[in-house]
């Protein structure tokens, strides 16, 4: 018997191919002030784009949905989803946002680690929907998050050193991902929004009628004086919960893997024929 190593989500060509195309349009989502030319229509109709990006969701579910189905996902892998996904949301509120203050950001970070990119992208999207509806938070941003804390998930589950690396190298691997990565996804959420501030802000909004270095900077300027106190607490506290919490907590996930039987595959080998006596 032999025990190989693999995905608890494997992606199949479907799923990558509607990963790689959701990703594409959330690129474009996120960054169409960027993209689009200053006479392009979208610009001039600015206050719809809520709404047509608010469509991604639709998407962004059917992605979730396909990889499952594709993956094939057991009924134990699935309840583990589930249980993270729920207690992820429910740590959501604990902070609710106040000073960056959100311990749901290190769990993930530690999931996408052990269980995977694959596992890691539908833990996001569904960690940030449930959270969503146990806290009010429906609304045109939903899907950019849902995207967002995919992506943030997803990255840890890429990071190296997967099989290998363990004690405080994997910790402080972890947390340096955890630091970089909250500011990352609190500048993606800012992109989602700040196109839309209207005259509220005119020094640091978005012109649709200047060049993109003008709108870089003033994005740059958006994010220091909105943001960075925030990005900043998610970013520690995000490091403070992987040093502390991280070795008992990526313990009591790779036990929970084990159990679920979806971290190694077992194949039998044909039994060895034992040696003619002479």
């Amino acid at each position: 018997m032999t025990m190989s190593r693999r995905r608890p989500v494997h992606l199949g060509p479907r799923s990558l191919a509607a990963l790689a195309l959701v990703s594409t349009v959330g690129v474009i989502a996120f960054g169409w002030p960027f993209l689009a030319p200053p006479t392009s229509a979208l610009n001039a109709h600015a206050q719809d784009a809520p709404w047509l990006f608010a469509g991604l969701l639709v998407l962004l579910v059917a992605v979730v949905t396909a990889t499952i189905s594709e993956s094939g996902l057991g009924a134990k892998a699935v309840a583990m989803l589930g249980v993270l996904a729920a207690t992820g949301a429910a740590l959501r509120p604990i902070g609710a946002g106040t000073a960056g203050i959100e311990p749901m950001f290190f769990l993930m970070v530690l999931s996408g680690r052990v269980l995977g990119p694959g596992f890691g992208f539908v833990l996001g999207s569904v960690t940030m929907f449930a959270s969503a509806l146990l806290t009010g938070g429906v609304g045109p941003w939903m899907p950019f998050q849902m995207l967002a804390m995919g992506w943030f998930t997803m990255g840890a589950g890429l990071l190296p050193g997967g099989d290998r690396l363990r004690g405080r190298a994997e910790l402080a691997l972890l947390a340096a991902y955890g630091f970089v990565a909250a500011f990352a996804y609190g500048t993606a959420m800012n992109m989602a929004g700040w196109p839309f501030m209207g005259a509220l802000a005119s020094g640091v909004s978005f012109d649709p009628d200047a060049g993109v270095p003008a709108n870089l900077a003033r994005f740059a300027a958006y994010c220091v004086a909105t943001s960075l106190g925030w990005d900043l607490g998610r970013a520690v506290v995000t490091v403070l919960l992987t040093l502390t919490l991280g070795p008992a907590v990526l313990k009591a996930l790779r036990r929970a893997t084990r159990r679920a039987a979806f971290e190694t595959a077992v194949t039998f080998e044909a039994p060895r024929k034992a040696p003619e006596r002479r």
